[in-house]
């Protein structure tokens, strides 16, 4: 199939190109400025930004399957502002969707988050949300994935952490309770590309994540005792955290802001694991443990 990924030259994308090439798809990655990526050997590029209509259709004719991996991190505020969120999640898959529609794709795959909600407590989380939305109401046939974080070479929730918790003593809001459900990449990806295979899947939403529920301390001391360190976390009030995020998220290279303080007030993980959709088991999945080499 001719298979179109729109934000294909970011982290996922490179690796989702790669499985999509072995098992035989023609690949087109459209991004704005795909030229300068270390993208797999056969794949085509595109250039366009999803800001941006007339700059991204002409890339959607012919093509069969549409994948929007355009996203923003959700763990860092973007340049611009926070508004960011709702012009590329929105307002980019709106014109993805028009593209579509335009050139009569057959399958459109969304790549949202967990807990996607148009009224959601974070501008990543409402943009997502309503994106969502503007996918169900097309006239497409399409699948939604919602992953939690997703870790692997080159992902930047593990550099993310390192960040936020430095070696020694690192004060988190809450105490670092917040629970995530890290999935590698190489296993969400396989299950991405499953999604094309069968028609089974047009139609469904999936909450995708790892083998286990972490905690962000737990995540803290094993990435630090993969680098033969330790970490001591301290507990920051969640009222006083969010006074003082409010302002240290105005100091530029600051890890985060008052959006992810309030991602941070709630879990980031399944309410019901829908890996089994894709005939995979919860013990086939790679472990963060595993992968940062600690037992």
């Amino acid at each position: 199939m001719n298979v179109l990924l729109v934000g294909g030259s970011g982290f996922i994308g490179t690796y989702l190109s790669e499985e999509l090439l072995d098992r035989g798809h023609d690949v087109t990655v459209l991004s704005r400025s795909p030229d300068d990526e270390p993208l797999p050997e056969g794949v085509e590029t595109a250039m366009g930004d999803v800001t941006a209509y007339d700059s991204i259709e002409p890339a959607f004719e012919g093509q069969d399957v549409v994948y929007n991996l355009v996203a923003l991190s959700p763990l860092f505020e973007p340049k611009g502002g926070n508004e960011m969120h709702d012009r590329l999640h929105r307002g980019g898959t709106e014109n993805c969707l028009r593209a579509a529609e335009e050139h009569g794709v057959d399958h459109f795959v969304q790549l949202s988050a967990l807990g996607a909600d148009p009224d959601g407590p974070t501008h990543y989380i409402r943009a997502k949300g309503q994106a969502e939305t503007l996918v169900r109401d097309s006239e497409l046939d399409w699948t939604i994935f919602r992953p939690s974080v997703v870790f692997g070479d080159g992902g930047e929730f593990l550099s993310f952490t390192r960040k936020l918790t430095p070696p020694g003593v690192a004060p988190l809001p809450g105490g670092g309770k917040t629970k995530f459900q890290p999935i590698h990449v190489d296993d969400l990806v396989g299950m991405l590309a499953d999604s094309i295979d069968s028609d089974e899947h047009i139609g469904e939403t999936y909450e995708i994540g790892g083998p286990e529920q972490l905690e962000l301390a737990e995540v803290a001391k094993l990435v630090r005792r993969a680098e033969g360190k330790s970490v001591k976390i301290v507990s920051v009030p969640m009222s006083l955290a969010g006074i003082g995020l409010n302002i240290a998220g105005a100091i530029p290279g600051f890890p985060m802001g008052p959006d992810q303080y309030r991602s941070l007030k709630f879990d980031n993980t399944t309410s019901e694991n829908d890996i089994l959709a894709f005939g995979v088991e919860s013990a086939e999945l790679t472990t963060l443990a595993s992968y940062l080499g600690v037992h």
